[in-house]
């Protein structure tokens, strides 16, 4: 007798599942244990996994993957379905993966067994090992919470776990904030359900609460055991329908630092063995959060120093266009020595700055910081470039000079220029910085030979000698830190060459997109805005900027204004105001010149309130002007009576709003009129490059 009809004769269906394929095959038996027609068949994965509890087939899952890994047998209990879902025999599946390079092949037997007996728990789980399925499903959480590395991404990677034999269909994470409980995010609930749950004393009669609190974790096998041990919140958690719940602690290094719950729609027993895994996926969901929020603070911390210490290339000027871009090294907290800046001179001149301190750890972005400020300093004393830059260097020589903790005495290349819009004149000093390079009219770029000096804080007394050339419409002016031609394995004679093929290639009309085809010739797209996967060639920092003199007239935006009238029955509209007229200034390059108009514009229109019986008409209004932008503010009332400035008293609770125009406006004034009166202010700010 054939062995298919030994094994038909007992039950027992034969099957093979190429991984490559995706194939299943099937023996007659095999067949009809799966509801199908008993008759040999080669169907989809997707086919036979259709005959499959949806929760049985997520367990075997698991079983295979963690057998083909130990090369060891794979058991499983498994209910077949029907097309309508519902359960027509468990069957037991035996099987051996033969792995033939990265793929495999199962070969294995389905034999129906008897149905659980009644009164036994309907969910508990299913799999023939229990043990096997567990540690499956627990090396694959594991695994996919050490990767996350967002508080986002770890809680995408909980709300997606399927736990073996109870997965839950409702999740919560909760954080502790001082004596509060807060909803960090949750899985499984409509927008807006977190709200009652949100901002919650850990006093609270909840089960969240009391995990948080207490650091034991909590299970509520049934809606009558909420009910009884927390009457209080439980209406709270009735409108969701579910059956149980677990509340398990997030403790790190004997910290609590927040709760976790899993609900599920179906009764769960929580055996010791559910409770065991339940235990250990909130102890990696606690390591991965407690992960995430180093990483999101060493990156917040990353950009805050970022934009401090890399500021904003400020107001446009008439005439020229600036670009500048700044690609801090791949590893650490990502900041270094280098930098750029732009200073606003008397007279209407302006300076660029370059520069690359020595290093790139914390203490060289710390001392990087400190030089911007001194040269910024220096340039507004009037100096010329020569002695900016042997001040600089004195400075910089005087705060690393001798042996300390620190790593000692540190230098930095610089590029110090004067620009003259009006005429296009430079004046550039150097000291140990890669020389500039301009790009002509007709596509011909050249380096310039400036003189220069030692790099800073070498020699307090090198001396720094001005070169002068001339910028003509339509040329460009390129200056860099060495990063950007060296890395990648060049010297500095072929990154040169590198970098003259770009500037030659580039249309001369957006400085920006120049700016972007530099970065993008040594790290690939965008790299100047995340880490990206490219970061081991991130071998230096790299700064650069790019400066161009158009020829045509410049053509000034339409201005930009809000109106509104707050009624005297409106007070609350006073926010709105104040919200209109952040929302005017959205791209104004002076927050504390935002700051000190809001709280102008609240002032003038409480007072027409308060001291009127009439509405206030705010109109607010922002123009551009050649060398500047100039917001303002008029709010009018029909009241005839003019404000007097007044001198109020440390306690006095009104009489300031005179005095604050004074000291925060560039002008201010109170105009009459036929019938009422307005009162406006103004404030000036160099034209930044969106807003003119």
């Amino acid at each position: 007798m054939r062995t298919e009809d030994i094994l038909a004769a007992i039950a027992t269906g034969l099957w093979r599942w190429d991984n490559a394929t995706g194939i299943v095959t099937l023996d007659a038996e095999a067949a009809r244990l799966l509801g199908l027609p008993a008759e040999p068949a080669r169907l989809t994965e997707a086919a036979v996994r259709s005959r499959f509890h949806p929760i049985d087939w997520n367990e075997i899952d698991g079983v295979v993957n963690l057998a083909v890994a130990e090369g060891t047998l794979a058991e499983a209990r498994l209910r077949i379905t029907d097309p309508d879902g519902r359960v027509i025999r468990t069957v037991r599946s035996r099987s051996k993966p033969l792995i033939e390079g990265g793929d495999y092949q199962l070969v294995g037997t389905l034999q129906e067994v008897a149905e659980p007996q009644p009164g036994t728990a309907a969910r508990t789980p299913v799999t023939g090992d229990w043990r096997r399925s567990r540690e499956a499903f627990l090396l694959d959480a594991g695994r996919a919470l050490a990767e996350a590395r967002s508080t986002a991404e770890v809680l995408r990677v909980a709300a997606s776990l399927s736990m073996p034999g109870f997965s839950p269909d409702g999740l919560a994470v909760f954080g502790v904030a001082g004596d509060r409980l807060t909803v960090i995010g949750h899985h499984g609930h409509s927008e807006g359900d977190e709200g009652p749950f949100t901002e919650m004393s850990l006093g609270t009669d909840y089960p969240a609460a009391e995990a948080a609190r207490t650091g034991r974790a909590i299970y509520l096998p049934s809606p009558e055991e909420y009910k009884r041990r927390f009457p209080t919140t439980w209406p709270l958690a009735k409108r969701f329908s579910r059956e149980s719940w677990a509340f398990l602690p997030l403790i790190v290094a004997g910290r609590t630092m927040g709760a976790w719950m899993a609900a599920f729609k179906h009764p769960v027993a929580f055996t010791p063995d559910e409770r065991s895994v339940l235990t250990t996926v909130a102890r990696m969901l606690a390591q991965a959060l407690a992960r995430a929020g180093v990483a999101e603070s060493e990156r917040e911390l990353s950009l805050g120093l970022q934009r401090t210490m890399m500021p904003a290339l400020g107001p446009g000027i008439p005439g020229l266009a600036v670009a500048a871009r700044y690609v801090p090294t791949g590893g650490g907290l990502e900041i270094g020595g280098d930098w750029y800046d732009m200073i606003q001179l008397p007279g209407g001149r302006i300076a660029l700055v370059i520069g690359d301190v020595q290093g790139h750890d914390v203490r060289a972005a710390g001392l990087m910081g400190q030089l911007r400020i001194a040269l910024r300093a220096y340039a507004s004393e009037g100096h010329r470039p020569d002695a900016v830059l042997s001040r600089a260097s004195r400075f910089l020589h005087g705060i690393t000079d001798g042996s300390d903790d620190l790593g000692g005495p540190r230098f930095a290349t610089c590029l110090y220029l004067e620009v003259d819009p009006e005429t296009g004149t430079l004046d550039i000093a150097r000291a140990g910085h890669p020389e500039p390079a301009v790009r002509t009219s007709d596509g011909t770029v050249l380096l310039q030979p400036t003189a220069g000096g030692l790099p800073l804080g070498i020699d307090p007394d090198s001396d720094y000698p001005t070169t002068r050339l001339r910028l003509d419409p339509g040329e460009t002016l390129m200056v860099c830190t060495d990063g950007l031609l060296e890395t990648g394995g060049h010297d500095l004679d072929s990154g040169w060459d590198r970098i003259r093929t770009l500037l030659e290639q580039h249309d001369g009309e957006s400085l920006e997109e120049l700016a972007d085809q530099l970065v993008e010739a040594v790290h690939g797209p965008g790299s100047h805005h995340t880490t990206g996967p490219l970061a081991d060639r991130r071998e230096d920092d790299i700064a650069v900027l790019l400066l161009s003199r158009s020829g045509g007239p410049r053509v000034l935006p339409a201005p930009r204004r809000t109106v509104m009238t707050v009624a005297q029955a409106e007070s609350e509209r006073i926010a709105d105001a104040r919200r209109q007229v952040r929302r005017l200034l959205h791209d104004w390059t002076d927050e504390d010149q935002v700051d000190a108009a809001v709280l102008m514009v609240s002032e003038m229109v409480t007072n027409v309130l308060i001291h009127t019986d009439g509405d206030a008409l705010l109109v607010a209004e922002v123009v551009c002007a050649e060398d500047h932008r100039r917001l303002r503010v008029e709010v009018s009332d029909a009241s005839d009576e003019l404000p007097h400035k007044r001198h109020p008293g440390e306690m006095a609770s009104s009489g300031r709003g005179l005095l604050l125009m004074e000291m925060l406006a560039h002008a201010w004034g109170v105009d009459p009129r036929g019938e009422g009166k307005s009162i406006w202010f103004e404030l000036h700010e160099p034209a930044s490059g969106q807003g003119c």
